[in-house]
């Protein structure tokens, strides 16, 4: 499997993933590329220090979707390498349906909290504020709807009476980084089908 990671910011969970698969040795699956919107996103130095192509491509303006006279280019850029999937790793931008149809809906997301609860942005602090309980991450494929594909996994997070936003935030970042090099080595296994496979 020939895998595509799209993020914005630190690149956390793909150094989670770059981790897992150097643990595990992992033949099954590569990552060819990593693609920001963010000319000096972490996720970009994370990806060169692993001897991975580190690609900045310019997404327009300070709206939340793609530029559509830039997306073309996007789409081209990411198809060179081939990917058998796609997998955004704190990508802040939404994606069209031409997007997303370009690489047969086989876009992975992973998003802080357990789906269809907190959609969107500050999902941590929408349940910190409501007062759940248990709250925590889930990847899901991507649709056209924000947050509202179908859903792969998903990992629970207690909240507890001591814990502050900050201490959430990093707990739910720690499942965050056992759930989705786990999620994408099952899909590159084949344990779990492509979207449209």
């Amino acid at each position: 499997m020939n895998i595509c990671i799209l993020g914005s910011g630190r690149g956390s969970n793909c150094q989670a993933i770059l981790q897992a698969f150097q643990d595990q040795k992992e033949q099954n699956c590569k990552i060819s590329a990593v693609f920001s919107d963010n000319e000096d996103a972490r996720i970009l130095n994370i990806a060169n220090s692993h001897g991975i192509d580190a690609k900045y491509l310019p997404a327009g303006g300070s709206s939340s979707k793609l530029d559509p006279s830039l997306e073309k280019a996007w789409i081209e850029q990411i198809q060179s390498y081939n990917p058998d999937f796609l997998v955004l790793a704190g990508f802040m931008r939404i994606l069209s349906p031409a997007f997303i149809h370009s690489f047969n809906e086989n876009i992975i997301n992973i998003h802080p909290s357990l789906l269809p609860s907190f959609k969107g942005l500050n999902a941590i602090q929408q349940a910190w504020e409501y007062g759940v309980k248990i709250t925590g991450c889930t990847i899901h494929w991507v649709n056209s709807e924000i947050d509202s594909g179908k859903i792969i996994a998903q990992a629970p997070v207690r909240i507890m009476p001591t814990d502050t936003l900050e201490l959430l935030q990093q707990k739910i970042q720690a499942a965050e980084h056992m759930l989705l090099p786990w999620v994408i080595l099952d899909i590159a296994n084949g344990i779990i089908p492509l979207n449209h496979v």
